[in-house]
């Protein structure tokens, strides 16, 4: 509703003054002669309360609010806006009365008020500022101060010229919804508003809250407009966003949205994480549930989760993968593939079956050279389709899994992640399948969070330091005789020890920690996110302790606040991992500095010490080499990106010449290896998948991993630090491959004794272990027994349990090289490659570090559908694959697409394929590197 014009009771001063378009207002009757003088205005509250830059009557005016309880004398004060030049005085004998309003009209003043333009008010001398308000676009009504003369300035309900400012909530406040929840923090926390009214609603100076009311809300800016069937995000800071609210959104939380008044117009609560975001669907007038993918700014996606991520034209199959973050039930699912004729092929899937996130699922039917193919759900609702107009060599698939756009690939992997061109494919963990708890129950309360190890010099176990964030512990935790790890009860050690700043204040956001050199003598150093006595305030800093002595309570001896080259960064988004590179390494490898474009120089940072130090950054998922001089300062020497959507820790491993970049639940628990490339730059080289067996839902935040002297049956230990302390443990371990030596081979042809086969299904490696069956080395030059693998496999054990797990092309010409990849866990090792139908021995190559192996096919196999099988040294299957052998240019061949003809295949021994599902392979493999969503989390403090 309109406000009126004036107050109840007020009126115009009795004289018109000096210019006809300048209007004094008061809240109470005209002065008098026998009233007290009026005083000064700059000694009293005098404010810009109401402005109209558009579309004013009968221009633009500027509304002026005497906020004391005296009349003030306004004679003198000057008028501008962002020009400076020209300004408008006040004329003489201009009085405000107490609660009083006056108006200055665009006549009186002579210029107009822009788009984006402010308006100040200055003392008589022409240069004091009394008040000010700037604005970057016009506002639908007017700015005004809401509350009345005293709050900030927000978009008015409607004008009020010489009046109280209407400051009603513009638009239909009931109509505002909350739309999207990102809590789960694995960027940054954000909601989404939307409007179901017709109209926009302006927010601008609405605050927003989570639960907790002792955190200062955030004040939404002016010009914040939800518009209708648009989305309007209220994001949390970051690096990149250093406009947003301070504070994490939490596993049990809420938000809540307040107007000018302190109304609550819009809110949402939870009780748990979900694992992409909680969405309305359909967007604004559905309940909220569980999303398919986060729409940041978009409409919810509420859609099967599941999508064509891979075809194959010359093998006659598709493979299905889900993005979601629950297993999908599949029943009734069906893939028609058409061609210009018709259909060529039809597919459903089986009752019963359901698809597990970042899983696979391969289906056969016939598929032309070029065609288009649908997958529908149960109810004939198109989820997926894709057109194709020619044979694209290998295969069609989604680059990233599941996410990414439809592209030739580099091979076709049935089953398994695809392979493209400039995209890690996340790789098995190579070490055992699981993280086993190495604390007992309750030893840490939670919070637990970087880790470091630091050898003992020989084959017994080193030392463990991690840091507690939420009261800023030290911890020095050592191997019992049990096995089991805890905190050392000597030298006050035992709860963990208190870290304080360098003025000795303080409660350190401690993330990350390690020491230089493998040795604490030369100090334990902790990265932190911020002082949590200041919260809201970013502080990303590292910190030096001595901690050779028996005080509980730590201060830091000196400290590097790198918050200057992180603007913006959000207080609870600061250096999460850290760790120590050194000199000899760096220089070594041929690292270039970044900031000079050269090789690295250490002797161009006097007082760095003997390396650098690198830390991961929560708010950037970045990485970051710095040398940290002994004056306080420091230099950044080179900057990384990482596959991740976060980073946890960080942890150099002199063992492998490689930088462990972990992130934890918001990528599954994978971790990354950098290596120095020829253009001297920390580049990701692998990815790996967590354990088999292990948690992906575990807030590992610290990572770690013992040095290669500590080797027990050709594997070193991991460490994994829980934030959660889930189920009461908050350390957990694993394995990782030592390193083997290498061996003199022996003559070609003449393998030594196989060892004992290890116990498993075929073609399924046991993790952590060597390949199945890895052979004891034969003394050089004799010969030894042939191997299992020499013969060939029984083809019935050629089924889709054992098909997949390598990639190869799809086809080849006779007389062609190939190149197949098998896991990398078989590299340095002996496989056996056999094309069938009569089984022909291609080769006994040794896997290379990358996990391929290179054969020929013979110039006499005929064109037909065959079969490659790679063994292991036992015999046992590692994986088969379909390969079509097609004529040489200008001879006779296959024509067409991707049928084959109909009936069997003699070549082969392989029945056509038609329209029949002839199998399901479902694998439980991570997505690729940039999987569009990320598990739960818990607020981080």
């Amino acid at each position: 509703m309109r406000a009126p014009s004036l107050r109840p009771g007020a009126m115009l001063i009795a004289s018109t003054l000096a210019a006809s378009s300048l209007v004094t207002l008061a809240a109470s009757p005209a002065l008098a002669v026998t009233d007290p003088p009026a005083a000064p205005a700059a000694l009293t509250g005098v404010v810009i309360n109401e402005i109209e830059s558009k579309d004013g009557d009968p221009g633009d005016w500027v509304e002026l609010k005497n906020t004391s309880t005296v009349p003030v004398d306004a004679s003198g004060l000057v008028l501008s806006d962002s020009k400076g030049t020209p300004s408008y005085t006040i004329p003489s004998g201009t009085i405000i009365a107490a609660d009083g309003y006056l108006v200055l009209d665009e006549a009186a003043f002579g210029f107009g008020l822009g788009g984006e333009d402010l308006v100040r008010l200055h003392d008589t001398d022409g240069t004091t500022v009394v008040d000010e308000h700037a604005w970057t676009e016009h506002s639908p009504t007017t700015l005004g101060r809401c509350p009345d003369g005293t709050g900030p300035f927000a978009t008015t309900a409607s004008p009020t010229k010489g009046a109280a400012n209407d400051c009603a909530t513009p638009g239909a406040t009931a109509d505002l919804v909350v739309n999207e929840v990102e809590s789960n923090g694995d960027d940054t926390d954000w909601v989404e508003l939307t409007t179901t009214g017709t109209g926009p609603v302006d927010v601008s100076g609405f605050t927003f809250r989570d639960d907790d009311d002792a955190r200062t809300p955030y004040t939404l800016p002016a010009g914040s407009v939800v518009e209708p069937g648009a989305f309007f995000v209220i994001d949390q800071v970051s690096g990149s966003n250093p406009v947003g609210f301070d504070f994490g959104l939490g596993n049990a939380d809420s938000v809540r949205l307040y107007d000018t008044t302190g109304t609550l117009v819009a809110d949402h609560s939870w009780t748990v994480h979900s694992l992409v975001s909680y969405g309305r669907c359909p967007d604004g007038t559905g309940d909220m549930t569980t999303t398919t993918v986060s729409t940041k700014g978009a409409p919810n996606d509420c859609s099967s989760p599941v999508r064509v991520n891979e075809v194959s034209t010359s093998g006659d199959w598709v493979e299905l993968t889900s993005i979601g973050a629950s297993a999908v039930p599949l029943d009734g699912y069906t893939l028609t593939a058409t061609d210009g004729t018709g259909t060529t092929g039809t597919a459903t899937v089986s009752a019963g079956t359901s698809l597990a996130p970042a899983g696979f699922l391969a289906l056969d039917l016939p598929l032309a050279s070029a065609g288009t193919l649908q997958l529908r759900s149960s109810d004939g609702t198109v989820v997926d389709e894709h057109t194709w107009t020619a044979d694209p060599g290998a295969s069609y698939g989604r680059c990233p899994d599941g996410t990414g756009d439809i592209t030739t690939t580099l091979a076709a992997t049935r089953g398994t992640a695809n392979t493209c061109e400039g995209v890690l494919t996340p790789q098995p963990w190579p070490g055992g399948p699981d993280e086993v708890p190495l604390d007992a129950v309750d030893t840490f309360s939670g919070d637990l969070s970087g880790l470091d190890y630091e050898p003992s010099g020989s084959a017994a176990p080193g030392t463990l330091w991690a840091v507690q964030n939420g009261d800023g512990l030290l911890y020095k935790i050592v191997a019992g005789g049990d096995g089991g790890w805890a905190p050392t009860t000597a030298a006050g050690w035992s709860a963990g020890k208190t870290l304080r700043y360098p003025d000795g204040g303080g409660a350190v956001d401690a993330e990350g920690v390690t020491v230089a050199a493998d040795s604490s003598g030369g100090g334990v150093y902790v990265s932190t996110e911020r002082n949590n006595d200041q919260s809201s305030v970013s502080r990303p800093s590292v910190l030096r302790y001595d901690v050779t002595g028996d005080a509980t309570t730590l201060v830091a001896t000196d400290e590097w606040n790198l918050a200057a080259d992180f603007p913006g960064l959000g207080a609870n988004a600061g250096l999460e991992g850290i760790t120590w590179v050194p000199d000899t390494f760096l220089t070594a490898q041929g690292f270039v500095d970044q900031r000079t474009g050269s090789a690295y120089a250490p002797a161009s940072y006097p007082g760095h010490g003997d390396g650098l130090f690198v830390v991961g950054v929560e708010g950037t998922a970045g990485v970051y080499a710095y040398a940290l001089l002994d004056d306080g300062s420091f230099v950044r020497v080179a900057a990384m990106e990482t596959p991740f959507d976060l980073v946890a820790d960080v942890q150099f491993d002199a063992d492998l010449d490689a930088l462990w970049v972990a992130c934890d639940e918001a990528c599954s628990g994978r971790t990354a290896l950098f290596e120095i490339d020829d253009a001297g730059a920390f580049t990701a080289t692998t990815v790996y998948e967590a354990p088999a067996s292990a948690d992906t839902g575990l807030a590992n935040e610290g990572f770690a991993i013992a040095d290669a002297a500590t080797c027990v049956d050709g594997s070193r230990a991991t460490f994994y630090a829980d934030d959660n302390d889930t189920d009461g443990y908050s350390l957990r371990t694993g394995t990782f491959p030592c390193a083997e030596s290498p061996t003199e081979p022996g003559e070609p042809g003449e393998p030594g004794e196989p060892g004992e086969p290890t116990p498993g299904e075929p073609g399924q490696p046991v993790p952590g272990e060597p390949a199945p069956g890895e052979p004891a080395p034969g003394t050089p030059g004799t010969p030894g027994s042939p191997a299992p693998a020499t013969t060939p496999v029984d083809t019935t054990l050629l089924t889709d349990a054992t098909r997949g797990s390598i990639a190869a092309p799809t086809t080849a010409v006779p007389g062609q090289a190939v190149t197949i990849t098998v896991d990398p866990r078989y590299a340095g090792q002996t496989v056996y490659v056999w094309l069938h139908s009569e089984p022909r021995l291609l080769g006994s190559p040794v896997v290379a570090a990358d996990g391929t192996v290179r054969v020929t096919i013979p110039a006499d196999v005929p064109v037909g559908l065959h079969r490659l099988v790679v063994l292991d040294s036992t015999g046992a299957i590692i994986g088969w694959q379909e390969i079509e052998i097609v004529a040489a240019a200008g001879a006779p061949g296959r024509v067409g697409g991707g049928s084959a003809a109909s009936g069997p295949l003699a070549s082969t021994g392989l029945d056509g394929r038609g329209a029949v599902l002839a199998a399901m392979v479902l694998v439980l493999a991570g997505a690729t590197v940039l999987a569009a969503r990320r598990p739960a989390r818990r607020d981080r403090v």
